[in-house]
């Protein structure tokens, strides 16, 4: 999810063509990670110029603020109140309703709009979650551990008092832990998992725990200083980023097929899972 991140940042836009307008401040989020704000930042300037292109807006007409950090974030939120914003998908279902949160855009990886979160152990050491009771569980995601108590553990794993957590901001980190058994399991996104046989550990490892789908999160938007046209203005100028002979390259890069507009009746089971443990 962050080279998802940092592509669908790159793709904000103003919404109206006007001579110089103040640029728009779109707000970041990722937590948890080892990325650079200013790389991050760097990255996605150099992206914006294309998005401009082929929206057909003004150049340098928006900037962004980036931050790996959940407490900066809900601090940029309120102080910038952005009309667009991405963020993680814990972020969106706490902060939806005080900034009037909508999903606006989606990206797809690998023929998918969901992922599903993993528990791996190294193999035959642990034959259940339940097993894992009192045990070492590492991994970058743990960043937001509401999240992942809330909506990947469906609220069934209270993840303070069943765990002892260890956050990781590198997930190759937490994986060589576990492949030299200084972590009993680590937990992992799709992208995470999908790149496990890339590293070839030198202890096999299993899954215990594999979550229901959980919606990838794209862009939101604030309903409230958004309209219905500008919204599919910019869902539009998404789409046709990645059928740009250039804006194709940026989206092979990091692994995005293509953005399309959603449905926000797809985040509702996330949204009902997040009030119920509230």
């Amino acid at each position: 999810m962050r080279k998802t991140c940092l592509i669908i940042a790159s793709l904000l836009a103003p919404l109206a063509v006007s001579a110089a307008p103040k640029p728009e401040m779109i707000v970041v989020c990722y937590p948890g990670g080892v990325v650079n704000a200013k790389d991050a930042n760097e990255a996605m300037s150099s992206m914006l110029r294309v998005v401009e292109r082929v929206g057909q807006w003004q150049a340098n007409s928006f900037n962004s603020l980036f931050t790996a950090k959940s407490d900066e974030c809900r601090k940029q939120m309120a102080e910038k109140k952005p009309k667009f914003a991405i963020t993680s998908l814990g972020l969106y279902l706490e902060l939806r309703d005080k900034h009037h949160l909508l999903p606006v855009v989606q990206p797809k990886i690998k023929g998918q709009t969901s992922e599903r979160y993993r528990v791996m152990v190294q193999k035959d050491k642990y034959k259940s979650l339940d097993e894992l009771k009192g045990k070492t569980l590492g991994g970058t995601v743990l960043a937001e551990q509401a999240f992942i108590g809330k909506i990947v553990f469906a609220g069934k794993v209270d993840l303070a008092s069943f765990f002892v957590l260890k956050t990781s901001n590198q997930a190759i980190r937490a994986l060589r832990a576990l492949d030299k058994g200084e972590l009993d399991a680590v937990i992992l996104n799709e992208q995470q998992f999908s790149g496990l046989p890339s590293l070839h550990l030198q202890t096999p490892l299993d899954v215990v725990f594999t979550s229901e789908e959980v919606p990838l999160m794209g862009v939101v938007a604030n309903s409230a200083t958004t309209t219905s046209e500008e919204r599919a203005r910019f869902g539009k100028a998404l789409a046709e980023m990645c059928t740009d002979a250039e804006g194709k390259k940026l989206c092979d890069l990091f692994g995005v097929e293509s953005f399309g507009a959603v449905d926000a009746a797809v985040f509702d089971p996330m949204i009902k899972l997040w009030a119920e443990g509230s």
